[in-house]
Order: structure tokens, then C-alpha cells, then sequence
């Protein structure tokens, strides 16, 4: 299938390492042009360079988009885009009492307000220049509610909210607003979590995917079922989708 993707601009947040490097190969593979954005700059340097062996048109700008202003120096520096992947930001598991509020704020400056004010600047100018998709990587945590991540599942929801209400009538304006939940990754953050969680608790972590026994196949998602999903509901193939978060978990749910 012929997704309709080539010669798009693509700029992808948390863009060095998992789903967003997931997403970036990807919409690499359709032919599309890549500004990618994260705060680790060697590893996004790592990641332009493997997405530029294989072919790909591909600028990196490494940036803190918590910091005050970061999301407008991001505006005025690249061309605008057809395609905005939020995806940077990872809010601690914790719950109420063990959260402090300095805690709550800084991580959602990055991951909720850092896709609000994404959408905030990038909105407008997509707009202006004939329309474009703004697509939210989320979480399930903001469906599957978990007080003991309590910042994340709040979050979440907020992002769900404000996701399905920009899509709601972005059509109108040529644009398209969207999201997915996923469920547990396979990303190298989480093996190596649970490789750390095995050693403790099993002394052995090569029984690291034992913690995975209760998920649909015994598994996590790979990146790649994740990065497809996106890529697939970003392109003109996916046209009439918007104001929707698709629970990308394998069912588990509503198991």
C-alpha cells in the first residue's frame, strides 16, 4: 500500500531512542524529509546517522522543549512540517504522597505542556501553509487508570482529553489531530528496567520477561507494531481519522 508519504516533512519529539526513533525509521522507509528533536544530543546525532546510512533526509535539533521558550526557537528553526509526532517525555511512577509537587510539574512541563505547546505553535503555521497531522504518542495509563502512577495516569487523561477535543473539528482547518496509547514497549528502557527488576527480585536478569507473563502473548509490543500504527494514521490513507486515541495494548483493557 502506498501510504502517500513521499516527500513529506516529518519532525518527531524524543526522537533519539524508542518509539520515537521507531517512528523516525519509519516515516524514513515512506520517503519522508525528518527533523528530529530530543535532549540527548549524542544520541540524536547516533540516530541521524543511522537513519542517514540508510538513505534518509534527516536534521537533528537538540533541545530541552520543557525549557521556557524552547517549543518557539523549535518553531522559528525548522521548515514547517506536514506531520508533528509528539512523543518526548517519561512522567516517574509514584503515587500521591510519594510524587511532590516539584516533581509533578517538571515532568509534565515536558510531556504535557511540551505537546500543548507544540501543538500551540505548529497548529497554526501547518494550518496557514494548507494543513498537516499533529499526532500524540500518550500512554494507556490515561485509560487503564493506576493510582500508584499517578502523575502519568493524570496526565494521560489530560492528554487524551485535549487530543480528542483539538481533533474534534480540525478537519475544518485542513488538519488533522490524533494519538495512540500504547501498552508496554519493548523499548531499550523498558528490557533494561525489568532486567534490573529480575536481578534484584530473581537473581538472574536474564528471566526479565517472567514480568511479562500477564501480558496478551506473554509479551510487550514491539516498536515497530507501535511505529507502523502511527506512521499508517499520519498518511492521507488514514484521511478521515482525527479526534481519535487508538489503545494500542493488545486488548488487554478490556481483558
Amino acid at each position: 500500500m502506498d501510504l502517500g508519504l513521499k516527500g513529506k516533512r516529518v519532525l518527531v519529539t524524543g526522537a533519539s531512542k524508542g518509539i520515537g526513533l521507531g517512528c523516525a525509521r519509519a516515516f524514513a522507509a515512506e520517503g519522508c524529509t525528518l527533523d528530529l528533536v530530543a535532549r540527548d544530543k549524542d544520541r540524536l546525532e547516533q540516530a541521524r546517522d543511522l537513519l542517514a546510512s540508510a538513505g534518509a533526509d534527516c536534521a537533528i535539533h537538540p533541545l530541552d522543549l520543557s525549557a521556557p521558550g524552547a517549543v518557539e526557537r523549535l518553531s522559528e528553526a525548522v521548515p514547517v512540517p506536514d506531520i508533528v509526532v509528539n512523543n518526548a517525555g517519561a512522567i516517574p511512577g509514584g503515587d500521591l504522597q510519594a510524587i511532590d509537587e516539584a516533581t509533578w510539574r517538571q515532568a509534565w512541563d515536558l510531556k504535557v505542556f511540551g505537546y500543548i505547546n507544540m501543538a500551540r505553535a505548529f497548529y497554526p503555521m501547518m494550518k496557514a501553509k494548507g494543513g498537516g497531522v499533529i499526532f500524540n504518542v500518550i500512554g494507556l495509563a490515561g485509560v487503564k487508570l493506576d493510582p500508584k502512577y499517578i502523575a502519568g495516569t493524570a496526565g494521560n487523561a489530560s492528554l487524551n482529553a485535549f487530543t480528542k477535543a483539538m481533533g474534534s473539528n480540525a478537519l475544518a482547518d485542513g488538519m488533522r489531530v490524533l494519538g495512540v496509547n500504547p501498552g508496554l514497549v519493548a523499548t531499550d528502557r523498558l528490557v533494561t528496567l525489568l532486567k534490573t527488576k529480575a536481578s534484584a527480585e530473581k537473581g538472574d536478569e536474564s528471566r526479565w520477561q517472567d514480568f511479562l507473563a500477564g501480558q496478551p502473548l506473554g509479551r510487550a509490543a514491539t516498536v515497530e507494531e507501535i511505529a507502523d500504527v502511527v506512521t499508517f494514521l499520519c498518511s492521507p490513507r488514514a484521511g478521515w481519522a482525527t479526534g481519535i486515541v487508538v489503545d494500542l495494548d493488545g486488548g488487554q483493557t478490556y481483558r
